[in-house]
Protein backbone atom coordinates (compact mmCIF):
# COMPACT_ATOMS: atom_id res chain seq x y z
CA UNK A 1 0.00 0.00 0.00
CA UNK A 2 2.80 2.41 -0.45
CA UNK A 3 4.96 4.36 -2.04
CA UNK A 4 8.61 5.15 -2.30
CA UNK A 5 11.21 5.92 -4.80
CA UNK A 6 14.61 4.09 -6.04
CA UNK A 7 16.86 5.53 -8.19
CA UNK A 8 19.05 2.92 -9.47
CA UNK A 9 15.88 0.90 -10.87
CA UNK A 10 15.59 3.29 -13.85
CA UNK A 11 19.30 3.57 -14.55
CA UNK A 12 19.09 -0.70 -14.53
CA UNK A 13 16.33 -0.68 -17.21
CA UNK A 14 17.96 1.64 -19.05
CA UNK A 15 21.30 -0.28 -19.30
CA UNK A 16 19.21 -2.93 -20.04
CA UNK A 17 17.76 -1.13 -23.32
CA UNK A 18 21.20 -0.02 -24.31
CA UNK A 19 23.65 -2.90 -23.51
CA UNK A 20 24.30 -3.73 -26.80
CA UNK A 21 21.86 -7.07 -26.95
CA UNK A 22 20.92 -7.74 -30.51
CA UNK A 23 16.84 -7.29 -30.82
CA UNK A 24 16.70 -11.15 -32.45
CA UNK A 25 18.18 -12.42 -28.88
CA UNK A 26 15.75 -10.24 -26.69
CA UNK A 27 12.70 -12.06 -29.00
CA UNK A 28 14.38 -15.33 -28.16
CA UNK A 29 14.61 -14.57 -24.75
CA UNK A 30 10.78 -13.76 -24.90
CA UNK A 31 10.07 -16.91 -27.14
CA UNK A 32 11.10 -19.48 -24.46
CA UNK A 33 7.75 -18.53 -22.41
CA UNK A 34 5.49 -18.59 -25.47
CA UNK A 35 3.72 -22.10 -25.83
CA UNK A 36 1.43 -21.09 -28.78
CA UNK A 37 2.40 -18.63 -31.23
CA UNK A 38 0.18 -19.49 -33.89
CA UNK A 39 -1.67 -16.70 -36.47
CA UNK A 40 -4.65 -18.91 -36.17
CA UNK A 41 -5.66 -20.85 -32.65
CA UNK A 42 -8.72 -22.38 -32.14
CA UNK A 43 -9.73 -23.34 -28.24
CA UNK A 44 -12.02 -25.91 -28.99
CA UNK A 45 -14.88 -28.06 -26.27
CA UNK A 46 -13.72 -24.96 -23.70
CA UNK A 47 -16.45 -23.49 -20.71
CA UNK A 48 -16.18 -19.62 -21.29
CA UNK A 49 -17.23 -17.39 -18.65
CA UNK A 50 -17.12 -13.95 -20.45
CA UNK A 51 -16.60 -11.06 -17.82
CA UNK A 52 -19.69 -9.75 -18.28
CA UNK A 53 -21.50 -11.48 -15.28
CA UNK A 54 -23.27 -13.94 -17.47
CA UNK A 55 -23.74 -17.18 -16.60
CA UNK A 56 -21.03 -20.03 -18.03
CA UNK A 57 -21.52 -21.49 -21.99
CA UNK A 58 -20.26 -25.11 -21.67
CA UNK A 59 -18.73 -26.83 -24.98
CA UNK A 60 -17.61 -23.89 -26.60
CA UNK A 61 -14.86 -23.07 -29.37
CA UNK A 62 -12.82 -19.92 -29.56
CA UNK A 63 -11.43 -19.05 -32.78
CA UNK A 64 -8.51 -16.55 -32.52
CA UNK A 65 -6.66 -14.66 -35.47
CA UNK A 66 -4.26 -12.25 -35.60
CA UNK A 67 -3.84 -11.55 -31.76
CA UNK A 68 -8.09 -10.82 -31.79
CA UNK A 69 -10.83 -12.95 -30.88
CA UNK A 70 -13.21 -13.40 -34.35
CA UNK A 71 -15.42 -16.18 -32.88
CA UNK A 72 -17.04 -17.87 -29.79
CA UNK A 73 -19.63 -20.46 -30.14
CA UNK A 74 -20.61 -23.69 -29.69
CA UNK A 75 -18.50 -26.44 -30.97
CA UNK A 76 -21.03 -28.06 -33.13
CA UNK A 77 -21.07 -24.93 -34.95
CA UNK A 78 -17.78 -23.85 -35.03
CA UNK A 79 -16.19 -23.26 -38.70
CA UNK A 80 -12.35 -23.80 -37.80
CA UNK A 81 -10.37 -22.63 -40.69
CA UNK A 82 -7.65 -24.88 -42.60
CA UNK A 83 -4.55 -25.04 -40.87
CA UNK A 84 -5.29 -23.41 -37.70
CA UNK A 85 -3.75 -24.31 -34.69
CA UNK A 86 -6.44 -26.14 -32.51
CA UNK A 87 -6.05 -27.15 -28.88
CA UNK A 88 -8.82 -29.79 -27.63
CA UNK A 89 -9.24 -28.39 -24.10
CA UNK A 90 -12.52 -30.66 -22.88
CA UNK A 91 -12.55 -29.83 -19.57
CA UNK A 92 -11.02 -26.57 -18.81
CA UNK A 93 -12.23 -23.05 -18.63
CA UNK A 94 -11.79 -19.86 -20.35
CA UNK A 95 -12.17 -16.18 -19.27
CA UNK A 96 -10.96 -12.99 -19.80
CA UNK A 97 -7.29 -11.53 -18.67
CA UNK A 98 -7.37 -10.53 -14.95
CA UNK A 99 -7.87 -6.29 -15.19
CA UNK A 100 -5.35 -5.61 -11.93
CA UNK A 101 -6.28 -1.93 -10.79
CA UNK A 102 -4.43 -1.87 -7.31
CA UNK A 103 -1.48 -3.25 -8.74
CA UNK A 104 2.50 -2.82 -8.11
CA UNK A 105 6.24 -3.36 -9.25
CA UNK A 106 7.42 -3.33 -5.56
CA UNK A 107 7.38 -4.82 -2.52
CA UNK A 108 7.99 -3.40 1.58
CA UNK A 109 9.46 -4.40 3.96
CA UNK A 110 11.76 -7.65 2.74
CA UNK A 111 15.13 -6.80 4.16
CA UNK A 112 16.13 -6.86 7.50
CA UNK A 113 18.34 -4.16 7.03
CA UNK A 114 16.10 -1.69 5.68
CA UNK A 115 13.45 0.48 7.67
CA UNK A 116 9.86 -0.42 6.57
CA UNK A 117 9.57 2.89 5.34
CA UNK A 118 11.30 2.02 2.05
CA UNK A 119 10.61 0.12 -0.48
CA UNK A 120 12.13 -3.06 -2.73
CA UNK A 121 12.21 -2.72 -6.24
CA UNK A 122 10.37 -6.18 -8.09
CA UNK A 123 9.80 -4.74 -11.69
CA UNK A 124 10.77 -8.29 -13.55
CA UNK A 125 9.90 -10.58 -10.69
CA UNK A 126 6.30 -8.62 -10.99
CA UNK A 127 5.27 -8.64 -14.46
CA UNK A 128 6.23 -12.49 -15.09
CA UNK A 129 4.28 -13.35 -12.21
CA UNK A 130 1.03 -11.18 -13.26
CA UNK A 131 1.29 -12.79 -16.80
CA UNK A 132 1.92 -16.31 -15.20
CA UNK A 133 -1.21 -15.90 -13.29
CA UNK A 134 -3.47 -14.74 -15.51
CA UNK A 135 -3.48 -10.66 -14.99
CA UNK A 136 -2.79 -9.38 -18.60
CA UNK A 137 -3.93 -5.77 -17.64
CA UNK A 138 -3.05 -4.11 -14.64
CA UNK A 139 -2.80 -0.25 -13.24
CA UNK A 140 -0.08 0.36 -11.06
CA UNK A 141 -1.78 2.48 -8.78
CA UNK A 142 0.99 4.54 -7.04
CA UNK A 143 4.60 4.20 -8.47
CA UNK A 144 7.64 4.23 -6.54
CA UNK A 145 9.75 4.62 -9.34
CA UNK A 146 7.58 6.27 -12.86
CA UNK A 147 10.26 6.05 -15.43
CA UNK A 148 11.56 2.52 -14.05
CA UNK A 149 7.88 1.40 -14.49
CA UNK A 150 7.37 3.33 -18.44
CA UNK A 151 10.53 1.70 -19.23
CA UNK A 152 9.32 -1.65 -18.18
CA UNK A 153 6.20 -0.90 -20.05
CA UNK A 154 8.17 -0.24 -23.41
CA UNK A 155 10.21 -2.98 -22.90
CA UNK A 156 6.83 -5.28 -22.52
CA UNK A 157 4.99 -3.23 -25.33
CA UNK A 158 8.28 -3.67 -27.90
CA UNK A 159 8.33 -7.32 -26.96
CA UNK A 160 11.27 -7.86 -24.86
CA UNK A 161 10.17 -9.09 -22.03
CA UNK A 162 6.57 -10.81 -20.84
CA UNK A 163 4.19 -8.91 -18.67
CA UNK A 164 0.70 -7.56 -18.86
CA UNK A 165 -0.23 -4.81 -20.67
CA UNK A 166 0.69 -1.78 -18.14
CA UNK A 167 -1.43 1.52 -17.51
CA UNK A 168 1.48 3.26 -15.10
CA UNK A 169 0.30 5.81 -12.48
CA UNK A 170 2.73 8.71 -11.77
CA UNK A 171 4.25 8.85 -8.29
CA UNK A 172 1.97 9.11 -4.91
CA UNK A 173 0.74 12.69 -4.15
CA UNK A 174 1.71 12.72 -0.83
CA UNK A 175 0.88 15.49 2.03
CA UNK A 176 2.62 16.64 4.70
CA UNK A 177 2.97 14.50 7.52
CA UNK A 178 3.99 11.03 6.03
CA UNK A 179 5.77 8.58 7.26
CA UNK A 180 7.41 7.57 4.30
CA UNK A 181 11.20 8.48 4.03
CA UNK A 182 11.34 8.17 -0.06
CA UNK A 183 7.90 9.51 -0.64
CA UNK A 184 7.73 13.40 -1.94
CA UNK A 185 5.76 15.35 0.16
CA UNK A 186 3.76 17.99 -1.97
CA UNK A 187 4.27 21.72 -1.06
CA UNK A 188 0.98 22.81 -1.58
CA UNK A 189 -1.57 22.87 -4.71
CA UNK A 190 1.18 23.92 -7.32
CA UNK A 191 3.64 21.24 -6.52
CA UNK A 192 0.01 18.67 -7.21
CA UNK A 193 -0.48 20.08 -10.41
CA UNK A 194 3.16 20.36 -11.88
CA UNK A 195 3.51 16.40 -10.59
CA UNK A 196 0.43 15.29 -12.74
CA UNK A 197 1.33 17.48 -15.60
CA UNK A 198 5.12 16.38 -15.83
CA UNK A 199 4.19 13.08 -15.22
CA UNK A 200 1.37 13.21 -17.88
CA UNK A 201 3.59 14.29 -20.14
CA UNK A 202 5.92 11.02 -19.68
CA UNK A 203 3.03 8.70 -19.90
CA UNK A 204 1.53 8.32 -17.14
CA UNK A 205 -2.06 7.91 -17.48
CA UNK A 206 -4.03 8.16 -13.52
CA UNK A 207 -2.27 9.71 -10.65
CA UNK A 208 -2.98 8.01 -6.88
CA UNK A 209 -3.66 10.58 -3.73
CA UNK A 210 -2.40 9.44 -0.50
CA UNK A 211 -3.10 9.45 3.47
CA UNK A 212 -1.77 13.18 4.11
CA UNK A 213 -2.77 14.43 1.03
CA UNK A 214 -4.73 18.51 1.77
CA UNK A 215 -7.91 19.54 0.30
CA UNK A 216 -6.53 22.07 -2.05
CA UNK A 217 -3.41 19.99 -3.49
CA UNK A 218 -6.15 16.91 -4.27
CA UNK A 219 -8.58 19.69 -5.91
CA UNK A 220 -5.61 20.85 -7.68
CA UNK A 221 -4.17 17.17 -8.92
CA UNK A 222 -8.25 16.36 -9.99
CA UNK A 223 -8.17 19.59 -12.05
CA UNK A 224 -4.86 19.13 -13.57
CA UNK A 225 -5.77 15.43 -14.61
CA UNK A 226 -8.79 15.88 -16.12
CA UNK A 227 -7.85 18.45 -17.91
CA UNK A 228 -6.02 15.95 -19.56
CA UNK A 229 -8.54 13.22 -19.54
CA UNK A 230 -6.63 11.30 -16.96
CA UNK A 231 -7.75 9.91 -13.78
CA UNK A 232 -7.03 10.16 -9.82
CA UNK A 233 -7.70 7.50 -7.54
CA UNK A 234 -6.92 7.68 -3.73
CA UNK A 235 -5.59 5.89 -0.46
CA UNK A 236 -7.32 8.21 1.75
CA UNK A 237 -7.32 9.08 5.40
CA UNK A 238 -6.97 12.46 6.11
CA UNK A 239 -10.14 13.45 3.54
CA UNK A 240 -13.20 11.62 3.75
CA UNK A 241 -14.74 10.00 1.25
CA UNK A 242 -17.48 12.47 0.65
CA UNK A 243 -15.16 15.31 0.38
CA UNK A 244 -12.69 13.58 -1.48
CA UNK A 245 -15.86 12.76 -4.24
CA UNK A 246 -16.76 16.35 -4.16
CA UNK A 247 -13.53 17.28 -4.99
CA UNK A 248 -13.58 15.16 -8.17
CA UNK A 249 -11.62 12.22 -7.40
CA UNK A 250 -12.50 9.26 -9.78
CA UNK A 251 -12.00 6.11 -7.57
CA UNK A 252 -10.88 5.15 -3.76
CA UNK A 253 -9.06 2.34 -3.25
CA UNK A 254 -9.20 -0.33 -0.56
CA UNK A 255 -12.48 -1.37 -0.31
CA UNK A 256 -14.31 1.34 2.58
CA UNK A 257 -11.19 0.56 5.24
CA UNK A 258 -10.04 3.83 5.23
CA UNK A 259 -12.86 6.27 5.05
CA UNK A 260 -12.22 8.23 7.55
CA UNK A 261 -15.77 9.56 7.46
CA UNK A 262 -16.76 6.40 9.39
CA UNK A 263 -14.84 8.28 12.70
CA UNK A 264 -17.63 11.15 13.15
CA UNK A 265 -14.85 11.78 16.46
CA UNK A 266 -11.97 12.80 14.09
CA UNK A 267 -10.95 16.18 13.57
CA UNK A 268 -11.22 17.57 10.11
CA UNK A 269 -7.86 16.76 8.10
CA UNK A 270 -6.73 15.02 10.51
CA UNK A 271 -6.19 11.08 10.26
CA UNK A 272 -7.94 9.33 12.75
CA UNK A 273 -6.76 7.43 15.68
CA UNK A 274 -6.14 3.62 14.55
CA UNK A 275 -7.20 1.30 16.67
CA UNK A 276 -9.84 3.21 17.96
CA UNK A 277 -11.14 3.46 14.12
CA UNK A 278 -10.76 0.17 13.39
CA UNK A 279 -12.90 -0.75 15.78
CA UNK A 280 -15.49 1.82 15.10
CA UNK A 281 -15.25 0.39 11.62
CA UNK A 282 -15.59 -3.27 12.80
CA UNK A 283 -18.77 -2.13 14.78
CA UNK A 284 -20.67 -0.32 11.54
CA UNK A 285 -23.93 -1.59 10.83
CA UNK A 286 -24.12 -2.16 7.03
CA UNK A 287 -27.59 -0.43 6.90
CA UNK A 288 -26.87 2.25 9.16
CA UNK A 289 -27.86 5.78 7.65
CA UNK A 290 -23.73 6.32 7.62
CA UNK A 291 -22.70 3.65 5.21
CA UNK A 292 -25.68 4.02 2.94
CA UNK A 293 -25.15 7.49 3.01
CA UNK A 294 -21.51 7.06 1.75
CA UNK A 295 -22.74 4.35 -0.89
CA UNK A 296 -24.73 7.69 -2.15
CA UNK A 297 -22.37 10.43 -2.49
CA UNK A 298 -19.81 7.99 -4.39
CA UNK A 299 -22.80 6.34 -6.60
CA UNK A 300 -23.94 10.10 -7.23
CA UNK A 301 -20.30 11.54 -8.56
CA UNK A 302 -19.41 8.00 -10.05
CA UNK A 303 -16.32 7.48 -7.99
CA UNK A 304 -15.20 3.43 -8.57
CA UNK A 305 -14.10 1.80 -4.94
CA UNK A 306 -11.43 -0.96 -5.76
CA UNK A 307 -10.93 -3.72 -3.79
CA UNK A 308 -8.14 -5.23 -2.23
CA UNK A 309 -9.10 -8.11 0.07
CA UNK A 310 -5.79 -10.20 -0.36
CA UNK A 311 -3.59 -7.59 1.35
CA UNK A 312 -5.35 -7.63 4.42
CA UNK A 313 -6.46 -11.22 4.24
CA UNK A 314 -2.75 -12.20 4.04
CA UNK A 315 -1.91 -9.82 7.19
CA UNK A 316 -4.63 -11.53 8.89
CA UNK A 317 -3.27 -15.64 8.22
CA UNK A 318 -1.01 -16.82 10.73
CA UNK A 319 0.36 -19.10 7.47
CA UNK A 320 2.38 -18.00 4.81
CA UNK A 321 1.12 -20.28 1.82
CA UNK A 322 3.56 -22.48 0.73
CA UNK A 323 3.54 -21.30 -3.10
CA UNK A 324 4.26 -17.97 -1.65
CA UNK A 325 7.35 -19.37 0.19
CA UNK A 326 8.75 -20.81 -2.72
CA UNK A 327 8.22 -17.63 -5.01
CA UNK A 328 10.18 -15.60 -2.29
CA UNK A 329 14.12 -15.07 -1.98
CA UNK A 330 16.25 -16.94 1.35
CA UNK A 331 16.19 -13.51 2.94
CA UNK A 332 12.64 -11.91 1.70
CA UNK A 333 11.16 -15.75 3.27
CA UNK A 334 13.47 -15.36 6.66
CA UNK A 335 11.97 -11.84 7.02
CA UNK A 336 8.35 -13.08 6.05
CA UNK A 337 8.01 -15.48 9.01
CA UNK A 338 9.67 -14.22 11.26
CA UNK A 339 6.92 -10.80 11.38
CA UNK A 340 4.88 -13.52 11.58
CA UNK A 341 6.44 -14.89 14.35
CA UNK A 342 6.58 -11.31 15.77
CA UNK A 343 2.47 -10.74 14.84
CA UNK A 344 2.20 -14.30 16.88
CA UNK A 345 1.65 -14.74 21.14
CA UNK A 346 0.40 -11.71 22.79
CA UNK A 347 0.13 -10.25 19.58
CA UNK A 348 -2.93 -12.72 18.29
CA UNK A 349 -5.44 -9.93 18.49
CA UNK A 350 -4.29 -7.89 15.86
CA UNK A 351 -4.73 -10.74 13.80
CA UNK A 352 -8.42 -10.82 14.91
CA UNK A 353 -8.87 -7.18 14.78
CA UNK A 354 -7.53 -7.39 10.89
CA UNK A 355 -9.72 -10.57 10.31
CA UNK A 356 -12.81 -8.86 11.62
CA UNK A 357 -12.26 -5.44 10.08
CA UNK A 358 -11.43 -7.67 6.83
CA UNK A 359 -14.95 -9.12 7.21
CA UNK A 360 -17.06 -6.34 7.95
CA UNK A 361 -15.45 -4.97 4.70
CA UNK A 362 -16.05 -7.75 2.60
CA UNK A 363 -19.82 -7.09 4.10
CA UNK A 364 -20.36 -3.23 2.96
CA UNK A 365 -18.17 -4.28 -0.92
CA UNK A 366 -20.86 -6.52 -1.64
CA UNK A 367 -23.62 -3.95 0.16
CA UNK A 368 -22.08 -0.97 -2.40
CA UNK A 369 -22.68 -3.22 -5.63
CA UNK A 370 -26.28 -3.83 -4.48
CA UNK A 371 -26.68 -0.78 -4.35
CA UNK A 372 -25.85 0.11 -7.39
CA UNK A 373 -21.89 1.12 -7.04
CA UNK A 374 -18.89 0.47 -9.37
CA UNK A 375 -16.38 -2.27 -7.84
CA UNK A 376 -12.98 -3.07 -9.13
CA UNK A 377 -10.18 -5.55 -7.76
CA UNK A 378 -6.26 -5.22 -7.43
CA UNK A 379 -3.83 -7.46 -5.38
CA UNK A 380 -1.91 -4.10 -3.55
CA UNK A 381 1.35 -7.18 -3.91
CA UNK A 382 3.76 -5.15 -1.09
CA UNK A 383 4.00 -7.05 1.88
CA UNK A 384 6.39 -9.23 2.48
CA UNK A 385 5.07 -12.69 1.71
CA UNK A 386 1.44 -11.89 2.77
CA UNK A 387 0.29 -10.54 -1.08
CA UNK A 388 2.79 -11.20 -3.97
CA UNK A 389 1.91 -10.46 -7.56
CA UNK A 390 -0.35 -12.34 -9.12
CA UNK A 391 -0.87 -14.91 -6.51
CA UNK A 392 -2.77 -12.64 -4.78
CA UNK A 393 -5.19 -11.22 -7.83
CA UNK A 394 -6.53 -14.92 -7.92
CA UNK A 395 -6.56 -14.65 -3.55
CA UNK A 396 -9.10 -11.99 -3.94
CA UNK A 397 -11.02 -13.59 -6.77
CA UNK A 398 -11.60 -15.92 -3.79
CA UNK A 399 -12.65 -13.64 -1.18
CA UNK A 400 -14.95 -11.87 -3.67
CA UNK A 401 -16.68 -15.02 -3.52
CA UNK A 402 -16.03 -15.30 0.11
CA UNK A 403 -17.84 -12.22 0.37
CA UNK A 404 -20.57 -13.44 -1.46
CA UNK A 405 -20.73 -12.29 -4.67
CA UNK A 406 -21.12 -15.74 -7.68
CA UNK A 407 -17.92 -16.77 -8.74
CA UNK A 408 -18.64 -15.12 -12.38
CA UNK A 409 -19.41 -11.90 -10.61
CA UNK A 410 -16.35 -11.91 -8.81
CA UNK A 411 -14.84 -12.79 -12.28
CA UNK A 412 -16.92 -9.58 -13.76
CA UNK A 413 -15.71 -6.87 -11.33
CA UNK A 414 -12.06 -8.45 -11.55
CA UNK A 415 -11.96 -8.08 -15.81
CA UNK A 416 -14.70 -5.93 -16.98
CA UNK A 417 -15.12 -3.65 -14.71
CA UNK A 418 -11.54 -2.23 -14.16
CA UNK A 419 -10.81 -2.36 -18.36
CA UNK A 420 -14.46 -0.20 -18.73
CA UNK A 421 -12.97 2.11 -15.93
CA UNK A 422 -9.52 2.19 -17.74
CA UNK A 423 -11.33 3.24 -21.11
CA UNK A 424 -10.08 -0.34 -22.70
CA UNK A 425 -13.39 -1.91 -22.43
CA UNK A 426 -13.88 -1.97 -26.47
CA UNK A 427 -10.60 -4.17 -26.17
CA UNK A 428 -9.83 -6.04 -23.46
CA UNK A 429 -12.20 -7.10 -19.81
CA UNK A 430 -14.41 -9.31 -21.77
CA UNK A 431 -14.61 -12.39 -24.57
CA UNK A 432 -16.44 -10.94 -27.28
CA UNK A 433 -15.77 -11.01 -31.25
CA UNK A 434 -13.16 -8.01 -32.21
CA UNK A 435 -11.55 -8.13 -28.65
CA UNK A 436 -8.27 -9.00 -27.62
CA UNK A 437 -7.84 -12.39 -27.08
CA UNK A 438 -6.40 -12.01 -23.42
CA UNK A 439 -7.50 -14.93 -22.03
CA UNK A 440 -6.95 -17.32 -19.17
CA UNK A 441 -7.31 -21.09 -20.06
CA UNK A 442 -7.75 -22.90 -16.15
CA UNK A 443 -8.30 -26.43 -15.75
CA UNK A 444 -11.39 -27.16 -13.93
CA UNK A 445 -14.63 -25.01 -13.37
CA UNK A 446 -14.24 -21.75 -11.40
CA UNK A 447 -18.26 -20.69 -12.34
CA UNK A 448 -18.54 -23.53 -9.28
CA UNK A 449 -15.46 -23.52 -7.85
CA UNK A 450 -13.47 -20.50 -7.44
CA UNK A 451 -9.89 -21.98 -6.47
CA UNK A 452 -10.11 -23.52 -9.77
CA UNK A 453 -8.83 -20.23 -11.44
CA UNK A 454 -5.44 -20.85 -9.58
CA UNK A 455 -5.02 -24.59 -11.73
CA UNK A 456 -3.68 -22.30 -15.02
CA UNK A 457 -2.73 -24.12 -17.84
CA UNK A 458 -1.85 -21.22 -20.50
CA UNK A 459 -2.63 -17.36 -20.64
CA UNK A 460 -3.11 -15.51 -23.66
CA UNK A 461 -2.25 -11.96 -24.28
CA UNK A 462 -2.81 -10.54 -27.89
CA UNK A 463 -3.12 -14.18 -28.88
CA UNK A 464 0.15 -15.25 -27.48
CA UNK A 465 -0.41 -18.17 -25.76
CA UNK A 466 2.56 -18.41 -22.65
CA UNK A 467 3.45 -20.87 -20.31
CA UNK A 468 2.66 -20.31 -16.71
CA UNK A 469 5.04 -22.34 -15.30
CA UNK A 470 7.84 -21.11 -17.41
CA UNK A 471 7.51 -17.39 -16.22
CA UNK A 472 7.00 -18.37 -12.51
CA UNK A 473 10.58 -20.90 -12.92
CA UNK A 474 12.26 -17.54 -13.81
CA UNK A 475 11.46 -15.94 -10.57
CA UNK A 476 11.05 -18.67 -8.11
CA UNK A 477 12.89 -18.07 -5.24
CA UNK A 478 13.87 -14.50 -6.12
CA UNK A 479 11.08 -12.62 -5.28
CA UNK A 480 12.05 -9.67 -2.51
CA UNK A 481 15.84 -9.91 -3.91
Amino acid sequence: MLVLSRPLIALSIVVLMHAGVAHAERAETLRRFIAVDSRVTALAHVTVIDGTGAPARQDQTIIITDGKVVSVGTAQQAKIPAGAKVLQLAGATVMPGLVGMHNHLFMMGTSAYRPIALTQPQPVQSVRLYLAHGVTTIRTTGSVDPMADLNIKKLIDDGKEAGPKIFVSGPYLEGPGGPFLDMLTLRGPEDARASVEYWASQGATSFKAYMHITRDQLAAATKAAHAKGLKVTGHLCTIGFKDAAALGIDNVEHGFLYNSDFFPGRKTDECPDGAAYDNAFIALEVNSALVTGAFQDLIAHKVAVTSTLAVFDGVGREDIPPRVLELLSPEARETALAAKVRLGGDRKQVRELVRNALKKDMEIERAFVRAGGTLLAGADPTGSGDALAGVADLRGLELLVEAGFTPVEAIHIATQNGANFLGEGARVGTIAAGKQADLVVVRGAPATKISDVTNIELVFKDGVGYDPAKLIDTVRGKVGM
